[in-house]
């Protein structure tokens, strides 16, 4: 059955950058060609046109082919793929924000692009996927930054309007009559004696950041942001009122309450695990190859659809076995009876 997928699901970033690239470079990214294209869609006037010819086409062009050239780093490294992106890397290497070296620098940092909704849940929670803030302000004023706004012209007050729909934004619920009422009861129980302390409201673990060591998930992400980031991005607004001060190194991965977990497929830090039935299974039970970035879910998997002639059609061929997309680790809960796995899965399906 088809549902509207979660806004990260489908959405390949990398690709679109290399697509803007690509295009800068092809010869025929002239005025001429460019002008005549926009012509048969509307009538410029002529001063239109000289701004056109001789200031936005060719200042676009270098800008995109600038672009292209900041991130050339990436083609040395795994696919992000839809769905998932190098988070800080690009924040790290930009000439203009952290500024360390990509040559000098050979980390992964490629992680599932992670939901936005019910931010408010998370206030006092360690943030991002490594726990490397624990302030929402900061999460969202750094993240305008990293995604290309100037700190000389950062709209806060905009961005603290964002912040507060964000707040209280409720994931969408679970569409689907596939739920057994009666195994769901089975599964709430199973889930506050199996999960809720890493991932439940009153958790004593929610929110925190659980040791990779621990954890046992890839620790390729973890790897990505060092004390050395920490500090420089800590310094980077010191002349602004705004300024940064919580980004910090950690050890770990931050254990998520798992509001609308549902939508969330693939799982783990760095989307590795097509579905919540596949994630309760030990890891080498898991599957090692799979595609994501089709939009077609599977309501009884809690995931999308990831095998299967139309899965290879639509999505992108995800390995686990390059570096980065690693499929271990997170056994909890892999140890019990298929029925309760089973029972776990139709009560994620409400949270």
């Amino acid at each position: 059955m088809s549902t509207r997928p979660g806004p990260h699901q489908t959405f390949d970033p990398q690709a679109y950058l290399r697509f803007l690239g690509d295009a800068a470079a092809d010869p025929d990214f002239t005025a001429d060609t460019l002008l005549a294209a926009i012509q048969e869609e509307t009538a410029l006037s002529w001063l239109d046109r000289l701004l056109y010819r001789f200031l936005i086409i060719p200042r676009t062009r270098d800008g995109l082919l600038e672009q292209a050239e900041r991130f050339r780093w990436t083609e040395e490294r795994p696919r992000w793929g839809p769905g998932r992106i190098d988070p800080f890397n690009p924040v790290k290497f930009h000439p203009d924000l952290l500024a360390l070296d990509p040559a000098e620098d050979d980390t992964i940092g490629n992680s599932d692009i992670m939901p936005l909704w019910a931010l408010d849940e998370q206030e006092g929670y360690a943030l991002h996927w490594d726990g490397l803030n624990d302030a929402i302000t900061e999460v969202v004023l750094s993240g305008a930054i990293g995604d290309g706004a100037r700190p000389d012209s950062l709209p806060v007050a905009a961005l603290g309007e964002l912040e507060a729909y964000l707040r209280e934004l409720a994931p969408p619920p679970y569409p689907f009559d596939t739920r057994d009422a009666q195994r769901a009861s089975r599964g709430e129980v199973l889930f506050e004696a199996t999960c809720a302390g890493c991932h439940g409201p009153e958790g004593a673990r929610t929110g925190t950041v659980i040791p990779q060591a621990e954890v046992g998930t890839d620790p390729h992400r973890l790897a990505m942001w060092t004390a050395e980031s920490a500090e420089r991005y800590n310094a980077y607004a010191e002349a602004y009122p705004w300024d940064f001060d919580a980004f910090v190194k950690t050890d770990g991965y931050v254990a998520k309450p798992l509001t609308g977990i549902w939508l969330r497929a693939p799982y783990l830090h760095n989307g590795s695990v097509p579905t919540v039935e596949d994630l309760l299974r030990p890891a080498e039970e898991r599957p090692v190859v799979f595609h994501r970035g089709y939009d077609v879910y599977h309501p009884d998997r809690l995931g999308f659809i990831h095998e299967g002639e139309a899965a290879e059609r639509h999505g992108f061929r995800y390995d686990t076995r390059r570096p980065g997309n690693s499929n271990t680790g997170h056994e909890y809960g892999t140890e019990l009876p298929a029925q309760d796995r089973d029972a776990l899965v139709q009560y994620l399906k409400i949270l």
